[in-house]
């Protein structure tokens, strides 16, 4: 992207405002690709080189011969935009229509997400209110592959059924696509689409079971209360659903609870499904059908291009044929740091303690390791194991620097088949899914 003469006369781009208010020509010299703009931890360096770097940062850069070319700096790359909405504190809106809003990094630092940190993705309109009512609330079980399709209440499900009770990983299929070059279309998440919250239900396995499941079920599909953006009835906000080996795993929930409270009303109050490891968009909020298919659920949002990728690798910008997109499954091995928040001034001589989340969709995080010179050496951290199965696992590593300056501390998970994080953006893909970039914060050795 070529640089702007105009740019001093724009709005500055997030993560610069500071400093176009200290010395608009100092900041001129860096310039943000606008493409990945809204948050984006990584950007492209078009002109300044590392001295109008340093300048700008206020330090030297001690391992700056190892920084990647094209490399914007984590300070300049994160902002703090906080927006209210009833019963979450921090978030960063993207959307108001369907409300989307994350959650920065330094919010996750509980291991059990609480629900004023949960991140909102909701592709409809949120239900009224007044509709939500547990006690009315009713959830159908039908389908071409349901032998015996049966209405239940909330009351029922609770009667008829054994509760279960997991900590379960949800992350948007989205989350990351700021950084995707060229620009994806959608929300442009950076880091806070996820979230581990502890959810209690029934296993849908056992509800299924119960209607009876034929011997063609290939697949699951749901439907919810929220409508369509338009708000025009007829149309489905989204409906999609997961192969019956992932329906009836242990950790798949009819959830009505999280955290021990009423699930959130932005977040799919009074029941929804919980499919961990996956897609978020596979646990639909505000259940009110589940739908057994003797075919690949064929709802909206479940046919490419949404939540699918390229069956092979394609250069960026590529335009990919539907039939040459496949959906979805497991997500990505992927890490987070949630300690210290970026852009914090640390004592040289004084231990830094850093700590974060690690996950890998249906599997478990074998290793994670953090480096403090872009990625030339890498230090292996403590790492817990998960609280139970699709649980995200905490880590946390002391680190020492070795003189002043300006430094990244950069984050890689290893799964347990040993795929382990990039370094950079992965493969690009036309709606920008599934970006498990390394993340990385910034830190001032003073």
């Amino acid at each position: 992207m070529a640089h702007d003469s105009n740019n001093k006369n724009k709005k500055p781009s997030r993560g610069l405002h500071e400093l176009y208010a200290e010395d608009p020509i100092k900041a001129d010299e860096l310039v943000w690709n606008r493409e990945t703009d809204a948050g984006s931890r990584r950007g492209f360096l078009k002109r300044g080189g590392l001295l109008a770097m340093a300048t700008a940062i206020g330090a030297s850069i001690p391992f700056s011969k190892n920084m990647p070319a094209g490399l914007i700096p984590a300070a300049f790359a994160q902002s703090d935009e906080p927006f209210a909405l009833p019963g979450k504190e921090g978030l960063t809106i993207l959307n108001d229509r369907p409300i989307n809003a994350e959650t920065p990094p330094h919010l996750l630092d509980d291991e059990i997400t609480p629900a004023k940190h949960m991140f909102v993705r909701n592709n409809g309109l949120v239900p009224d209110v007044k509709a939500l009512d547990p006690a009315t609330w009713t959830l159908e079980i039908a389908g071409e592959s349901c032998e015996t399709p049966t209405t239940f209440t909330i009351a029922e499900l609770k009667s008829r059924f054994k509760h279960h009770s997991y900590q379960l990983t949800v992350e948007c299929g989205g989350n990351g696509r700021s950084e995707y070059v060229p620009a994806a279309s959608g929300n442009q998440w950076t880091t806070g689409a996820v979230a581990s919250p502890k959810f209690t239900g029934v296993r849908l396995r056992d509800v299924l079971e119960a209607c009876g499941i034929k011997k063609d079920a290939v697949y699951i599909g749901y439907y919810g209360g929220d409508l369509h953006p338009s708000g025009d009835p007829s149309k489905e906000a989204i409906s999609r659903g997961v192969p019956m080996s992932k329906a009836l795993e242990d950790e798949t929930l009819i959830a009505w609870a999280m955290n021990d409270e009423d699930i959130p009303v932005l977040n799919g109050h009074p029941l929804r499904l919980v499919c961990g490891g996956w897609p978020a968009s596979t646990s639909g909020k505000w259940l009110k059908k589940i739908v057994i298919r003797n075919k690949v659920h064929d709802g909206n949002k479940m046919a490419a291009p949404s939540y699918s990728v390229p069956k092979y690798p394609v250069a960026p910008g590529t335009q990919v044929p539907d039939e040459d997109m496949e959906i979805i499954e497991s997500m990505p091995v992927k890490s987070l740091i949630t300690f210290p928040k970026t852009g914090i001034s640390h004592k040289l001589g004084e231990p830094l303690l850093v700590r974060g989340h690690a996950w890998a969709g249906d599997l478990e995080v074998k290793e994670l390791h953090v480096s403090i010179d872009f990625g030339i050496t890498w230090q292996k951290t403590e790492l817990r194991a998960p609280a139970n199965r699709l649980a995200w696992q905490h880590w946390q590593s002391e680190l020492s620097f070795p003189e002043k300056g300006y430094y990244e501390v950069w984050a890689k998970a290893v799964d347990s088949e040993g795929k382990a994080q990039p370094m950079v953006v992965p493969g690009w893909n036309p709606k920008g899914y599934l970006n498990n970039a390394c993340h990385r914060i910034a830190i001032q050795i003073v």
